[in-house]
């Protein structure tokens, strides 16, 4: 795969119009200067050591090589590889609850929004620490395991949806146990689990998920999004009509934010609760914590950056120009002309 990784330099591209523009003027103008002299045939033949040919082939060798410097200074590079990295750091996964119920748009936009503009700050403060995504509703699935390639974690954070998962609900038990199962340490300590959640919590067995998650030493923190007073739950069609979500028998479903249940959790694994609202961040302060932390070495594969590929354009360009400069303009003629008088 091909790309330019300084594309603002195809600018210099338009250098080759104007280089030819001005050589064809150049020509034009020696030819009328040329005939200012006499007969023009006549005029040529007395300077036939002069080739017009290598006038022009130096001119086109000195174009060509100012188009390939402009694509060697955009940089093209081709292919990725992948590399194993290591720092030092602990492993944070973030689990974003994706329920319909993170649409509401208490927090604005949406309650959804907010929380993935926040993970996507926070993601971009991490400097050696291993992410990953965990996706939760009714159920919860890795989304993206621990990596230290920020910018892939960034991209499976974009596709977040309550699309990806079809049971309703939110479980928390389910997004904490998948966590614990995902942290590849055995040690009980560099393990972070940052939970984005509404706080209502549909599910069994919370209390001994906790419990669990707090003797495998992992540090929950938790973040409540949205109002603690109930709000009705958008929901727009494909021409971006509004309505509210209702239940079965006809009613408004309205939702609401659990802040003791998330304050709980946080405290039972020695971690902190947030509370997130319209212009605010959080999440930095739960980085200021966890930079605080002992550090391990971490490894992780990561695509490398692409190759760079301009040197064989640079060096081909710079062939060219060393052409021109060999190159003359005079060539060797077999005889004299001799006009009448031969």
């Amino acid at each position: 795969m091909l790309r330019f990784a300084d594309s603002a330099y195809f600018w210099l591209l338009l250098l080759v119009p104007v280089a030819i523009v001005f050589y064809y003027s150049v020509f034009q103008w020696k030819t009328r200067a040329l005939s200012r002299f006499g007969n023009l045939d006549l005029v040529r033949k007395l300077s036939a050591s002069v080739s017009r040919r290598r006038q022009v082939a130096k001119a086109a060798l000195i174009i060509v090589g100012i188009s390939l410097m402009a694509l060697a200074l955009a940089r093209p590079q081709v292919g990725t590889r992948l590399e194993e990295v290591k720092r030092e750091g602990v492993d944070v996964f973030v689990a974003l609850d994706v329920s319909t119920s993170m649409l509401a748009e208490d927090v604005q936009p949406s309650r959804l929004a907010k929380a993935k503009h926040e993970i996507s700050s926070f993601v971009d403060l991490l400097q050696g620490d291993r992410v990953g995504l965990i996706a939760f509703a009714g159920e919860a699935f890795v989304q993206c395991p621990l990596t230290l390639d920020y910018g892939a974690a960034k991209t499976f954070l974009d596709i977040m949806d309550p699309d990806l998962i079809p049971e309703p609900g939110t479980n928390l038990a389910a997004a904490i146990a998948i966590a614990m199962k995902s942290f590849e340490s055995q040690e009980r300590k560099y393990k972070v689990l940052v939970l984005i959640t509404d706080g209502e919590h549909h599910g069994d067995d919370l209390l001994k998920v906790i419990e669990a998650a707090d003797q495998e030493g992992v540090v929950i923190y938790t973040v409540g999004i949205g109002s603690s007073k109930g709000v009705p739950i958008p929901m727009y069609d494909l021409s971006g009509a509004r309505e509210f979500k209702k239940d079965r028998s006809g009613q408004v479903v309205l939702t609401k934010l659990d802040q003791f249940g998330l304050q709980k959790i946080a405290l039972t694994t020695g971690g902190k609760y947030y509370h997130s609202v319209t212009g605010e961040t959080k999440l930095d302060l739960i980085y200021e914590d966890i930079s605080k932390m002992e550090k391990k070495e971490l490894a992780s594969m990561k695509f490398a950056q692409y190759e760079d590929r301009f040197q064989f354009l640079l060096a081909f360009a710079a062939l060219l120009l060393l052409m021109e400069l060999l190159l003359s303009d005079r060539v060797r003629t077999k005889q004299e002309w001799r006009g009448r008088f031969e």
